[in-house]
């Protein structure tokens, strides 16, 4: 018997289903729908985080305050933005 009558069982619970899929391959025969907008902002937002983890003061978070390394990070990323 559980604590926790409440909890669901792995075979109760409802299905789950990704929040963002990547798009199906072309040798898929039978494609998935993926929403392309979306996935587009999702890959803009990757790719920034990657290019701020190329600066070493935000990799590595060299600063004590928090407010400063958040400073820091918007520099960063106007920067990268605009470049």
């Amino acid at each position: 018997m559980s604590d926790q009558p409440e909890r669901l069982t792995r075979a109760n619970r409802p299905p789950v289903s990704p929040a963002l899929r990547a798009p199906s391959s072309r040798s898929r025969k039978v494609p998935y729908d993926c929403d392309t907008a979306l996935y587009r902002q999702r890959h803009k937002v990757e790719n920034l985080f990657a290019k701020l983890n190329d600066w070493r003061r935000i990799a590595t978070r060299c600063d004590r305050c928090s407010h400063t390394f958040f400073s820091a990070i918007c520099i960063t990323a106007a920067v990268i933005v605009w470049l």
